[in-house]
């Protein structure tokens, strides 16, 4: 969240020394799940991004009972915690690129 505040002060002039850091609040979460460990076993990596494939397995899960998978899935989760995350340069560059905030920009020149 630093990388995310100092970007935006950098793109409408606030002033970073004015961040103030208040701590995580009751019942936010620290990081987001992006693909569940299951669905690390089976994704595709496409280069920038992975693909999933729908889990088509038959839901008779009475069958399990006799037929279960021993196997367990021994990939960790991708979460937004542990991949590389984008540096300060690269978070300015994406907030940048938004519409609506090229046009917040240019709101903000025709006032000035």
């Amino acid at each position: 969240m630093q990388t995310q505040a100092e970007a935006v002060c950098e793109i409408f002039g606030g002033r970073k020394e004015d961040i103030k850091v208040i701590g995580i609040r009751h019942g936010e979460k620290m990081y987001e799940t992006l693909l569940t460990k299951e669905e690390c076993a089976n994704a595709e990596d496409m280069g920038n991004f992975y693909r999933v494939p729908a889990d088509n397995r038959d839901l008779n899960y009475d069958k399990f009972f006799t037929e279960g998978d021993v196997g367990r899935v021994t990939i960790e989760e991708f979460n937004s915690n542990n991949t590389r995350r984008l540096n300060l340069k690269e978070t300015v560059e994406k907030i940048a690129s938004l519409e609506y905030i090229k046009d917040e920009l240019k709101d903000i020149a025709k006032i000035s």
